[in-house]
């Protein structure tokens, strides 16, 4: 490793150390970072006690995992020679048409057909998108080799630990699994899940094929859906990095999956996981990005599953480009017909059959067993349905508790022959096609609405379920799901999160015959390809995206190319309006951050804003309170000044107007805390990464209430690559009322030269977080 990497990093942990929070005494794995070799480190614990046990080397960032007690954990705290005693903890995982709704694919030999740039691209060859995830399926058609030659430069391996049949190949060019952590705390995993790189869960193939799966004819997900499998690269080599299991992710195994990908040489690294929002200080998957990115590697991070709450989104780290999830224009539509009315869902179920025949229905609430709550069958948990109620109708069940699949599991043991799954008012809208093992229909809120108040109003109602296959050019689409994440920032709301978003409802892509088709264990069907929803199946598109961006601009940093993909997105449907949210309402850059991935757009963006070693630095200086508090027993200018090239002026962190976290030379722009009576000033560059000389014009968007954007100067001009200018963008609090009854306020700036769009969503509010 370089010695400037290794410094950096180290400030970054450094400045963790400074910030970070004593232990939780249930907690007994821990990161511990020391000033002094790794060999000096394991020798003072050594003297402290013999009642520990390593876990991982991370010879990288003079650390090491280690399980230990809370006594000699406080105790290492107190170390004058400790930098940081950081705890583990566990995280969670958060397409055949998904490509085409992007404009990626679709091409007919017309050069003005904008899938023509994917079809004149190289599809990814070159490059190498390595994923942290649950593993993969080696025997996974998407993963074939076909002509693919050796990989070259390639320093990775395929560990196949206890599994004598796992095998890679010039496709699956890497495959290694981490379990140390989840080991330790004594969190039960299969020995043979916790000993192959193996993918148990399904959910590592998924996303791994999602990006730079191979082209895969006739696929679908139980029969729907037919078309050709591939991922956004699909001539890109592909690493697994096994860290999750089915209980989570260790964080320390997380940590080690990172660094080893960096090791081995990957270009782009997918982690479609994540935790609770939490200070950097107790992120191990924050400092191993962050390392990562220094070594030049783009990472991309799915934002989790925990909206529509404000604040939910994870993944907040500025170096990560987090992602949020959206519909596409293809529905899987399922009917319910009862009372000469019919409502629209969506299901990959069967049809209950025969299709003319009227079945009786019946609302889970009613259903329950005499003497039992109707609080559990209104949900169809397990053991809350009356068979006696229940055999022979469709049961009406509300969405939460348990799983959606399992309802209908619960449904069929009662005897029913059918379910229509309600959402609740916080779901809305969102809507999810999930293979049931009845006929099934998930419908929204408002239908639901009415089919309660008709099952209420009739002594006998009846109706019926119609599964038809994939329906296309669905309007309006992308729709924010429901689940996606929302800002703001809860850690630095100078920092827009998501960054993104992109598909991830419905999405069908490879996953592991080793487990069934819906993750559960009742469920004994096995299929190469299924479909998942989340954030999870969103990160991986950004991730082959970013794989084309990297295989077409080789000497790229991961900011530029994490900024050709923010600049670039869209805010606008396919029905000539904006992106909604579930409820139907126009929605913010909290839900999508930039935008819609446009992967045509994102390969030629024109200008690009490249955060620099200097720019993070500044960024981890204005994190802290003040310089005179000596809050670091090595300070970060020292520190950075030694990762700077011997004839460059020395680092320090300065005190002055700029050094705030808003600017960060970041592609999108957020302001917290406004002055209500002076101008708030936030600062950017963008460098020109196009031949011959351009000149861009600004245009505002202004927000809706209360704030004012100028920007200065209004045009730039250019003459070569590589070119860059600086640019300020003032915010004025002209209706103070106004913007604190929003709360926040949106608007945007872009950047044009009549060829390409640069633009940058401007997020602003008065509340000092």
């Amino acid at each position: 490793m370089g010695r400037g990497a290794a410094v950096l990093l180290l400030a970054f942990v450094l400045f963790l150390a400074s910030h970070s929070t004593p232990a939780s005494a249930a907690t007994k794995s821990y990161l511990v970072v020391s000033k002094d070799p790794v060999s000096v480190l394991l020798a003072l614990i050594a003297g402290l006690t013999s009642n520990f046990k390593t876990l991982y080397v991370f010879k990288e960032i003079k650390g090491i995992g280690v399980q230990i007690d809370d006594v000699l954990a406080s105790l290492l705290q107190n170390n004058p020679r400790v930098l940081a005693v950081i705890p583990d903890r566990l995280h969670n995982v958060y397409t055949t048409h998904s490509w085409g709704f992007l404009g990626l694919e679709t091409y007919d030999g017309n050069k003005e057909n904008q899938g023509w740039k994917w079809h004149a691209s190289t599809f990814g060859e070159g490059v190498v998108i390595g994923h942290v995830d649950t593993g993969v399926s080696p025997i996974s058609e998407s993963f074939r080799d076909d002509d693919l030659s050796a990989p070259f430069g390639w320093l990775g391996r395929c560990d196949a630990g206890k599994d004598t049949t796992f095998r890679c190949n010039n496709k699956l060019i890497g495959a290694r699994y981490f379990s140390a952590g989840i080991q330790s705390s004594n969190t039960l995993v299969g020995e043979a899940d916790a000993n192959s790189p193996r993918d148990y869960v399904g959910h590592g193939s998924h996303t791994l094929s999602t990006s730079a799966g191979g082209f895969v004819n006739g696929t679908s997900a139980f029969g729907h859906g037919k078309g050709t499998a591939k991922g956004g690269s699909p001539k890109a080599r592909v690493a697994s990095y096994k860290a999750c299991y089915a209980p989570g992710c260790s964080s320390m195994d997380i940590l080690a999956a990172i660094l080893a990908a960096v090791a081995d040489g990957v270009d782009v690294l997918s982690l479609s996981l994540g935790a609770d929002a939490a200070d950097y200080a107790a992120d191990l998957m924050a400092i191993g990005t962050f390392y990562a990115v220094q070594k030049g590697v783009t990472v991309v991070c799915a934002g989790g599953n925990s909206g529509p709450q404000p604040g939910s989104v994870s993944n907040l780290a500025p170096w990560m480009l987090t992602v949020g999830a959206s519909t596409m224009d293809r529905d899987f539509p399922a009917q319910v017909t009862y009372g000469g009315t019919t409502i629209k869902g969506l299901s990959l179920s069967t049809s209950t059959e025969p299709a003319n025949k009227q079945y009786p229905m019946i609302s889970g609430d009613k259903a329950n067993p005499d003497g039992q709550s109707s609080g559990n069958s209104a949900f169809c948990v397990p053991d809350s349905l009356d068979p006696a109620k229940v055999s022979g109708k469709i049961v009406v069940c509300t969405r939460g508790v348990n799983g959606r699949v399992e309802k209908g599991m619960v449904v069929k043991k009662a005897g029913g022959i059918g379910m229509v799954l309600c959402n609740d008012e916080s779901a809305g809208n969102g809507l999810i096609a999930d293979p049931h093992l009845i006929p099934a229909a998930h419908c929204s809120y408002s239908d639901c609405k009415k089919l309660i108040a008709y099952l209420r109003s009739n002594e006998s109602p009846v109706g019926n379920i119609t599964v038809a296959d994939a329906e296309f050019h669905v309007k309006p689409a992308p729709v924010m799901a429901f689940f996606s994440s929302r800002g703001p920032n809860t850690i630095t709301p100078q920092i827009l999160k998501p960054d993104i978003t992109a598909p991830g409802v419905s999405v069908i892509a490879a996953i592991s015959e080793e487990v069934s088709a819906t993750g559960l264990d009742f469920d004994d069907r096995r299929v190469p390809y299924g479909i998942m929803s989340g954030t999870s199946m969103a990160c991986p598109h950004v991730s082959g995206v970013a794989g084309l961006v990297k295989a077409e601009h080789t000497k790229w940093t991961p900011a530029m190319i994490k900024s050709a993909i923010m600049t670039t997105a869209s805010n606008g449907d396919n029905d000539n309006g904006p992106i909604r949210d579930e409820t139907g309402a126009a929605a913010t850059p909290f839900s999508y951050g930039s935008g819609q991935l446009n992967p045509v757009q994102a390969l030629d963006p024109g200008l690009v804003y490249d955060t620099t070693l200097y720019d993070y630095a500044n960024f981890l200086c204005s994190l802290r309170p003040t310089q005179s508090q000596n809050l670091l027993p090595i300070s970060i200018p020292f520190l950075v000044s030694l990762f700077l090239p011997a004839n460059s002026n020395p680092f320090t962190c300065s005190m002055g107007v700029a050094v705030r976290p808003e600017n960060l030379n970041y592609p999108s722009i957020s302001a917290a805390c406004l002055s209500v009576s002076n101008t708030t000033s936030v600062k950017r560059r963008v460098k020109n990464v196009v031949k011959g000389y351009s000149k861009y014009t600004v245009s505002i968007v202004q927000p809706t209430a209360g704030v004012k954007i100028t920007v200065k100067p209004n045009t730039l001009s250019f003459s070569q690559i590589g070119e860059e200018k600086e640019f300020t963008v003032e915010l004025d609090v002209d209706d103070a009322p106004a913007v604190a009854a929003a709360n926040y306020v949106f608007g945007s700036i872009e950047w044009t030269d009549g060829k390409h769009r640069v633009r940058s969503p401007v997020v602003a509010t008065t509340k000092c977080a």
